[in-house]
């Protein structure tokens, strides 16, 4: 069954088309550079092969052909919406301010939608290692796009270093600009951040592993209805758990939480929704009825437009 597919936590750093990423170089990248081998120990191997295609981020031309290129390139695993983030500071230089990083990304996408008619929408990450400073500006800079290619903000980069209660007043000023947010919490171990996420105010988690039998913090999130974007390979990649029977993918939706399917880095891990579709399918006997509720789970708790929710849910009942 092809399901019409919907991804709300996908890096576009991680999952730049190769070819992509060969031509905005000027060199033939070998999939080794990009793509973390079969055996990837740890999460710090993993973020290395996020450095080229960071690079290739730097201009407003690399900034608009990386992001239509990844637009385009959803088409073949059947995408109808995606959310897709990355750390506009990470592009800022000396020739580029955080406006026009923002809309160099929007203007690629836009362009890539009127070809491919995949809706998307822009999710911007404060990284935990920039100052509070740094990521207010950024934010203040975020809400200018609302609602004109920018749906949310996030907070990514290394958890177990930078811990969630060092970020509170920043998300209580999102609040306050009216902007809503997703965090990265819990991909580490720590169930703390993410019970302090969704008290400050986060309307989904990215990965949320930690409230793996952890009964006040699951019923917390199944109370708020918050949306647990998990990511299932690129989770055993990186060692969030360090095996497949520890993923708790198949407790989580038994216990009635508003789980959703994504790839993280479709590049680095090498995915796509089809594959993580499968891959539940055969390691947590997921079934084709539960991967429509994921997707519609995706649809309910998207940072979307009434307007696009309507329509993914008609392409989805169309199934």
């Amino acid at each position: 069954m092809v399901i019409p597919k919907v991804e709300l936590h996908c890096h576009l750093d991680g999952s730049l088309p190769i070819q992509t990423v060969s031509e905005l170089l000027g060199r033939e990248v070998r999939q080794s550079e990009l793509q973390v081998s079969e055996d990837c120990r740890n999460l710090a191997e993993y973020l290395e092969k996020f450095d080229l295609p960071l690079q290739c981020l730097q201009t407003e031309e690399g900034l608009k052909k990386a992001s239509k290129a990844f637009l385009m390139d959803l088409q073949k695993d059947n995408v109808q919406y995606v959310e897709v983030r990355f750390a506009p500071l990470l592009s800022v230089n000396e020739h580029l301010n955080c406006r026009r990083v923002i809309q160099s990304v929007i203007e690629g996408l836009e362009e890539a939608k009127k070809e491919c008619n995949i809706f998307y929408n822009v999710i911007a990450c404060a990284m935990r290692h920039h100052s509070e400073e740094e990521n207010l500006e950024m934010m203040k800079v975020a809400r200018e796009f609302l609602g004109e290619g920018l749906c949310a903000v996030d907070l990514a980069g290394n958890e177990a270093a930078f811990p969630m209660e060092n970020y509170v007043e920043l998300f209580g000023e999102a609040k306050k600009l009216g902007l809503p947010f997703t965090i990265h919490a819990g991909e580490c171990g720590r169930v703390e951040n993410v019970i302090q996420s969704v008290e400050c105010g986060a309307a989904r988690i990215g990965h949320g592993i930690a409230l793996r039998g952890n009964r006040d913090g699951i019923a917390l999130c199944k109370e708020k209805g918050i949306g647990i974007e998990m990511c299932p390979i690129s989770n055993l990649q990186t060692k969030a758990v360090q095996n497949p029977s520890e993923y708790p993918l198949r407790e989580f939706i038994d216990a009635g939480l508003r789980v959703t399917i994504n790839t993280d880095n479709r590049t680095v891990s090498n995915s796509s929704l089809q594959k993580e579709m499968e891959f539940v399918k055969k390691q947590y006997g997921i079934t084709d009825d539960e991967l429509i509720k994921l997707t519609g789970n995706a649809i309910d708790v998207a940072f979307a437009e009434d307007s696009v929710k309507e329509e993914l849910w008609r392409r989805l009942r169309g199934v």
